[in-house]
Formats: C-alpha cells, structure tokens, sequence
C-alpha cells in the first residue's frame, strides 16, 4: 500500500461515501430531512417507512395504499413455516437463536420471490415491502414455536384491522395488545429503522456493491446486527441487569450493593452493554425518548416481570446509568431503555434483536437501493504486518 495512506482501526472517522438517507451527529439524527424526536412525536412507523422506502413524507391516500400493501403481504409461505417448525428444536437447544433462523428465513423468502434476481429500483422497492411485511411475522409464528402455541392466523399474517407494531405483538402473544404497549412499540420502531453507516447497513450496502440481491444484502444485515456490539447490545443489556438483580438480592436496589456491582465491573474491565456509541459522544438523542415512553409504561403496569413490578426495573437501570455517567461519563445509548421497555412488555428477551431487524430492514433496504443506483464496488486497503518475503 502507499506509505501516505493512514489507517483507521474499525474505519473510525473514515467518510466512505455519501448517503441522502440519513445524518447522524451529535446534536440530531435526520431522517430524510426530519429529526428522530419530530417523527417520534408525530409520525407512525408506516409513515416512516414510506419515507425511507420512497423517499418522501406519504400523503394520506399514499399512506393507505402503502399500509395496504404491507398487510397483504404479511402472510409467509409454507415453507417459512415448515423451516420455522423445524428450527424449533434447535432453538430450545440452543444450537440456534432467533436472529439465527430470522436470518435463514430471510434467505428462503429471496429464493421464493419471482424479483430475487432483479436489482432495477422497481423490483428492489417491492422486495423492500414484502420483507417489512413478513419479518414480523416470522418473528411472531417463531415466538409461538418456541411457547410450544399454534401460530396466530397465518393465512393473513395476524389481523388486517391492527397496524404494523400492534400486529407483531399481536403475533408473538396471540393477545390485542393495549394500546399504550402498541404505541411505544412503534415509536421504537421508528428509533431503530435507520442510522447511516452502522455496521450493519455498511455490512449490507458492501454486499450491495458487488451487485447482489437485496435479500443477500439484508440476510448479511442481519448476521452482522446479531453481534453484541451492535443490535444485540438490548438483549445483553437487559441480560445485565437481571444479574444485577439477582447479585444484589436482598440487599436491594438503591443501595450501595448496585455500585459495589458496578464498582466489581470496572475494576475487572468488563464491557457493559447499553453504553456509549461510536459517533454520539454527549448521548443518544433516541435514548431519553423511548426511556421515558419506558418508564411510563412501567408507572401503569401491574405485571411483575421477572420477579419485580416494572417500576422497579427501571429504578435499577436508572442507577446503573447514573453509575456509569458518574464515575466513566458515558452515556447510555438507545439499546438500555429498549431492553428495560420491551422487558416491561413481556418481551422475551431473544426477541428483541429480531425484532430490531423488523425495524431497520427499512434502512437497509434504502440503503441497497442508494447503493444500486450509483455503485462502486466498496473495497479498501489493508496494511500487511506478516512475514517478510521468503521462499518454499
């Protein structure tokens, strides 16, 4: 490589293209030209959908069409399901996790759909559709696999009459969800659907740029969004804070036993999941938003979710997060309240990357789409510190 070239561990800092999807710095992240906090007050997730898919705000007769659309093709087909069923028995053992068998059913819808192999922006528009339509009903008839429960309505894909987040609750618990519960599901909906060069939009746009299919391009978003450091940082944050929960036992929350907990972490280096970002470095704008939809909910929730009233939970990881801008001043990011809302919920806790993935298959789809429409193949450089040359 050229002795002027520099290197960027894990590309950090490094512009590697342009994107008219997305802004993210530290004091807004912008959808298409509107900002997370307006779209979370005044928007639904289909609306938002729209606009990344699309690119504009719908009209109302736009929006119809659109939602219409999406519930005709929230049905999977059989061999979705017949996979689905299969993968059972590796899920209870463990060999498999749900972003596991999400990411291979993925891959069996691109070998079903008659526009797999078609890249034009057409054809990539309506994959975009039907896999925002039947990800949450995957996610939702696998939720019932592993309950050991008859799938809910399969031949419509849940109920027509309820709109997207109500629907993937809906599928997943076989119950209407209350209202309240539907409307934070879908304000998070919203918070996770897009965030420029993440690494698993960068995952599917590099896949992109070979000029593969978008299905291939969001089956690799998914592998990469399973990690813990990326979209699996809701399931380990709330992993933590149930073993902080049980650590602490009866000495309880709001004691010094938490900050001896977290005291014990730091001084063996662990890495703490729900905290700090790459690029917002004074907090994630999206965080306070669904923490405080969270904390509402928990106020008038009378479940008591793994052991303790919802209340509870979040004074814990109120604490926690006072802990760590305390004593390492780092914020939390918007995987924390995601883990403690969707907990509140009654959200099995390995759904909550999957259910990630429901929400930002809308980005990554634009994303492929940005891509497709003015390609160059993404490839960069690599430092060689191997062995010298030498012979066989």
């Amino acid at each position: 490589m050229a002795e002027s070239a520099t290197i960027s561990k894990g590309l950090e800092g490094i512009i590697a293209g342009e994107t008219g999807i997305c802004a993210v710095d530290q004091t807004s992240l912008i959808y298409r030209g509107y900002e997370i906090a307006d779209l979370a007050a005044h928007a639904t997730f289909e609306q938002v959908a729209y606009l990344l898919l699309v690119g504009q705000k719908p009209s109302e007769a736009e929006l119809r069409a659109f939602s219409a659309e999406l519930i005709a093709n929230r049905p999977v087909p059989a061999q979705v399901v017949d996979y689905l069923r299969a993968a059972g028995p590796m899920l209870k053992a463990g060999t498999a996790v749900p972003m596991d068998v999400l990411r291979t059913c993925v891959s069996i819808l691109g070998n079903l759909d008659a526009d797999s192999q078609d890249n034009s922006p057409a054809a990539n528009l309506r994959k975009a559709k039907r896999l925002t339509a039947k990800i949450p009903t995957i996610i939702g008839h696998m939720q019932r696999i592993i309950d050991g429960k008859d799938l809910v309505n399969p031949a419509t894909g849940g109920d027509p009459a309820l709109g997207h987040a109500a629907n993937l609750l809906f599928l997943m618990s076989g119950e209407k969800p209350r209202p309240d519960y539907a409307k934070v599901l879908d304000v998070s909906l919203i918070l996770y659907a897009e965030h420029d060069f993440n690494a698993s939009t960068f995952t599917s746009r590099v896949i992109a740029g070979t000029l593969s299919d978008l299905h291939g391009a969001v089956t690799g978003g998914i592998a990469a969004l399973k990690g813990p450091l990326h979209g699996g940082a809701n399931e380990m944050a709330m992993e933590m804070l149930k073993e902080i929960m049980r650590d602490v036992g009866e000495k309880g929350i709001g004691t010094a036993a938490v900050d001896d907990w977290m005291q014990r972490a730091f001084d063996t280096k662990r890495k703490l999941m729900g905290f700090g970002h790459r690029v917002y470095k004074n907090g994630d704008h999206r965080a306070p938003i669904l923490h405080a939809l969270g904390r509402k909910l928990a106020l008038t929730d009378t479940r008591n979710p793994g052991g303790h009233s919802a209340g509870k939970w979040f004074d814990l990881g109120e604490q926690v997060q006072k802990i760590m801008l305390e004593k390492k001043n780092i914020h939390p990011n918007v995987d924390f309240p995601c883990g403690l809302t969707y907990f509140t919920m009654g959200i099995a806790v390995p759904q909550y990357t999957p259910i990630f993935v429901a929400s930002r298959v809308t980005g990554w789809s634009a994303h492929v789409m940005e891509q497709h429409a003015n390609n160059r193949l993404i490839r960069p450089i690599a430092q060689y510190v191997g062995p010298a040359l030498r012979h066989w």
